[in-house]
């Protein structure tokens, strides 16, 4: 785990913030429709994305062959899934939504990384994993709300499901990509596909936004999901995933509801429960096994593509 320190504490740092995001996001949901709120937080990162990209690598373009693949990713990891997120919270309870929509991504990212990427998946890898997901159903479970599959939730529920697996087919889709281009490059691309994709959805939504109610938290709720959950925490998540592979990073997301359960009790004074603070301490004890193992898959090379 030595070599790879930085990049596993990039995902652990990562799953935090994108769990604290779900307390912080209340706060700009009370006043934004979901569709405009999802729109600022990816549109308004690419200004900073596209001179990140600049500044650092001296050009933004991909090659034309490319701009397809991209578009594609965009439309199914921004444009697709956040829409999806929006209606399984809709159509099903948050605990529902939680538990299908995080439990089983980084098992499907497992079991079909083999179809994007050479990478081998351990038993080591499989029973940490495991041990995360007990811990995180914990979490889930472990609050005041339980797992409702009373037949009215079933949209929902497939939903959330269906958000598991198609996001991490979408983390996979990228890494053949980040074989040739950066993870800066790739991420900005598929983000300014993605929200070019999102615009159609706000058209009748901008006159819905209570102006009057608009404050310097609201305002800031914003900037968070601008700069620390799109700009650095995608970027950082490709860096690592890079490194590290996409099966073992995926399960570091089991972070996120233990992070998200933290921020609940700090803003919003929600409960913490003893079985929640136990299956926090199984979620790490798993990941901590993921990350001790020796053999580490290799890291995958860049091209000079820079032009």
């Amino acid at each position: 785990m030595a070599s790879n320190l930085y990049y596993y504490l990039g995902l652990i740092f990562v799953s935090i913030v994108w769990g604290v995001n779900f307390g912080v996001s209340r706060w700009a949901m009370e006043v934004f429709p979901a569709e405009v709120f999802v729109f600022l937080r990816f549109g308004l990162a690419l200004p900073v994305l596209f001179l990140m990209l600049k500044w650092t690598e001296g050009s933004v373009r991909v090659e034309k062959k490319d701009l397809l693949k991209l578009a594609f990713i965009g439309l199914i990891g921004i444009t697709a899934l956040e829409m999806m997120v929006m209606y399984s919270i809709k159509y099903t309870t948050l605990a529902n939504a939680s538990l299908l929509n995080v439990a089983p991504w980084p098992i499907f990212a497992a079991l079909f990384a083999p179809l994007f990427i050479r990478e081998k998946i351990t038993a080591r890898v499989v029973t940490g994993g495991f041990i995360a997901l007990a811990g995180v159903t914990m979490i889930i479970l472990g609050g005041k709300d339980g797992f409702d599959l009373s037949s009215e939730y079933m949209i929902g529920n497939y939903i959330a499901l269906a958000i598991s697996l198609i996001g991490a087919l979408f983390n996979l889709a990228t890494m053949p990509l980040m074989e040739k281009y950066s993870p800066l490059r790739v991420t900005t691309w598929f983000i300014f596909f993605g929200s070019l994709f999102l615009v159609p959805f706000t058209f009748d939504k901008w006159s819905m936004i209570q102006w009057d109610n608009l404050s310097i938290i609201t305002w800031g709720a914003v900037a968070y999901n601008v700069l620390m959950c799109t700009v650095v925490a995608i970027v950082v998540w490709n860096i690592s995933m890079k490194r590290v592979g996409a099966a073992k990073a995926n399960f570091f997301r089991y972070f996120v509801p233990a992070a998200a359960t933290v921020a609940g009790a700090l803003f919003f004074k929600e409960p913490i429960w003893a079985a929640q603070i136990v299956g926090g301490i199984v979620i790490i004890f798993g990941l901590v096994w993921i990350g001790t193992e020796r053999k580490t898959p290799p890291a995958i090379k860049l091209s000079n593509f820079t032009r």
